[in-house]
């Protein structure tokens, strides 16, 4: 076994996997409330110098497997910092300043109904007169019900949510957070969901009513990580042909004399 083919070669599979993640980043950059992904990998010297530390075992010496001097794909993570917000002075656009999710009743294709949370607050009222995303699900409000207004009366929501019609305080749009959004991962284009394991916490952001959460995608940023990503993708290509070119002199050249 050549040792270098394959170091070469996962290499090309972790830049493979970066470029996926770069890819639906840019795809994603004008996606409101989108938050942007990245990935990690791991060295064989960092994966052994988590086995020496381990003391979990005692004082018996462990094995640390096969050697291996390729890289090892690590795990992809979602980066949710805020965006940054762009005005549209809808009254039903909406965008949270700080931490928390807004609350959505979601149904899929089975009629299935379940509880997702999203940042993109680009709402709207349907012809019966409740709050619903841009694909029809419903806004839930604090109490976990569906949210009705008056589609003839002029609404205002303040910073806690609350929406007042006729000077009247009618309903209050529900904010979820999570102690750990380790535990959350992405359903769909826009919409996050809970896995075993998630606490809730009191969200602390504030509904600031005409605006949007733009994508926390900087195109640039990504473009020119597009670019590092290619370029060591090329470099290990060029192991790779370099490595099958002095094989062949040494099976066809070497091996006949």
């Amino acid at each position: 076994m050549v040792k270098g083919l394959y170091t070469a070669y996962t290499g090309m599979l972790n830049q493979q996997n970066k470029m996926d993640v770069i890819s639906n980043n840019l795809a994603n950059a004008a996606v409101t409330g989108y938050k942007k992904e990245g990935s990690t990998s791991q060295s064989f010297d960092t994966v052994l110098a988590y086995k020496i530390r381990d003391r979990s075992i005692g004082v018996h010496t462990q094995r640390i497997g096969g050697m291996n001097l390729g890289v090892k794909i690590g795990e992809n993570y979602t980066d949710y910092t805020q965006g940054p917000f762009k005005n549209t002075d809808n009254t039903y656009d909406l965008a949270i300043s700080g931490n928390g999710f807004f609350c959505v009743q979601f149904t899929n294709k089975a009629g299935v109904t379940s509880t997702k949370y999203t940042r993109d607050g680009s709402f709207t009222l349907n012809v019966n007169g409740y709050l619903v995303t841009k694909d029809g699900d419903y806004v839930l409000d604090n109490n976990g019900n569906r949210i009705r207004l008056d589609p003839l009366s002029t609404s205002r929501i303040d910073e806690n949510g609350t929406i007042f019609q006729n000077d009247r305080a009618v309903a209050r749009i529900g904010l979820q957070d999570f102690e750990d959004y380790n535990y959350l991962e992405h359903y769909g284009e826009n919409y996050y969901q809970p896995v075993e394991g998630y606490r809730f916490k009191n969200a602390d952001g504030q509904i600031i009513e005409g605006y949007l959460e733009a994508s926390n995608v900087q195109v640039v940023q990504e473009m020119v990580e597009m670019i590092s990503v290619t370029r060591t993708y090329e470099s290990n290509q060029k192991v790779i042909q370099t490595i099958d070119s002095t094989l062949d002199k040494a099976v066809n050249q070497l091996g006949s004399v």
